[in-house]
């Protein structure tokens, strides 16, 4: 399985903000569309760009250093900007051994021009193996009973 296949079943909709918006604004879209991160989107004049990721984790260590409230601490201070992504082609396990490596549990899909093309979570990932099991399972049952 394939995170192209992941990607068919869940759609490409990315959410996003841009760098300078709030903190609490960036939670609020999170509750809003019931998500774990945003993609942060920047321009450069002439095209818009990925500049970083902010996550749920990203906003609770702000605040758990007390930095400042969340009406007043802006995306760009919290975002992670080295964003680790991968490819539609890519394997899930791929895309496990990624998120296990580097402990995060989103991975933005690129296309071959770097272009952001959808994102993965952790849980679609679980989700798509455990769909792909259960077919596994019903289809030896089936060649077993004849």
């Amino acid at each position: 399985m394939f995170i192209s296949d992941v990607l068919c079943t869940k759609g490409v909709d990315v959410h996003s903000v841009g760098p300078d918006v709030t903190t609490d604004h960036a939670v609020r879209q999170l509750v809003r569309y019931n998500i774990g991160s945003l993609v942060v989107f920047g321009s450069d004049g002439r095209r818009r760009r990925m500049l970083g990721i902010v996550t749920e984790r990203d906003i609770l260590r702000a605040q758990a250093n007390r930095r400042k409230p969340l009406e007043r601490l802006l995306v760009r201070e919290v975002m992670s900007v080295e964003v680790v992504c991968t490819t539609v082609d890519k394997p899930l396990t791929d895309a496990m051994r990624l998120m296990t490596e580097h402990r995060i549990r989103h991975l933005p899909v690129v296309d071959d021009n770097g272009e952001l093309f959808g994102i993965v979570s952790i849980g679609d990932i679980v989700k798509a193996q455990h769909d792909e099991l259960v077919a596994e399972n019903h289809f030896m049952r089936t060649y077993i009973r004849g």
